[in-house]
């Protein structure tokens, strides 16, 4: 049976983040709150706990998983960027936006895109993530708390830890986050495309 941690949003315990660190270090997998819905996440170079969430979201091998990071300080070792992108994450970050980037060999094979080459980055504007990752001291492998047959995420913690109870190790509850999904931005040749539209202000990437 999962574990069960009620976070204040704006002062997260430190001792519960702590203990949510090492239940990832473990090989744990997670949910946790955004900036913009519930996710689930796991340890970035953790085979067993990546195919756990695959299993729990039904995703095939074209999926993009994201990285989450605290700042853009994590993103040289695990994507190439430019100038002209690095500019435009600076002004974008933290929100609720995914990037879409050219990965480096620091990623694991199997979390990038079998045909592209790509990892999907986040950094998101929410305090309770923000101590995760602080905590953990390296990004968090993440995918959006979406089931399958489901249009929406997943909102309420108490319901999320009764239908995953069995699935996940720990659900985060850092109260409503919000039910809609991040913007999606491809920024592989450095002028922006907008690849699906959510949380977020649009005319950042508009020439």
């Amino acid at each position: 049976m999962s574990q069960y941690f009620r976070i204040h949003p704006d002062n997260p315990q430190p001792r519960l983040i702590a203990q949510a660190a090492d239940i990832i270090k473990a090989g744990g997998v997670i949910v946790y709150p955004t900036d913009s819905a519930y996710a689930l996440g796991c340890h970035l170079g953790d085979k067993q706990a990546i195919l756990r969430i695959r299993q729990i979201r039904n995703l095939d091998d074209d999926h993009n998983f994201s990285l989450v990071c605290r700042d853009l300080s994590d993103l040289g070792m695990y994507a190439r960027v430019s100038n002209t992108a690095y500019r435009l994450l600076k002004a974008a970050t933290p929100g609720p936006y995914t990037f879409v980037l050219q990965a480096t060999r620091e990623v694991p094979r199997r979390l990038v895109h079998p045909k592209r080459k790509t990892i999907g980055v986040r950094v998101p504007d929410n305090e309770i993530c923000r101590a995760l990752l602080d905590a953990l001291g390296e990004p968090l492998m993440s995918s959006t708390l979406i089931l399958p047959g489901d249009e929406y995420p997943l909102t309420e913690p108490l319901e999320i830890r009764e239908l995953l109870e069995h699935q996940v190790d720990l659900v985060m509850d850092g109260g409503f986050c919000g039910l809609e999904s991040t913007t999606v931005v491809d920024l592989e040749d450095d002028v922006p495309v907008v690849l699906r539209e959510g949380r977020g202000d649009l005319d950042l990437f508009v020439a």
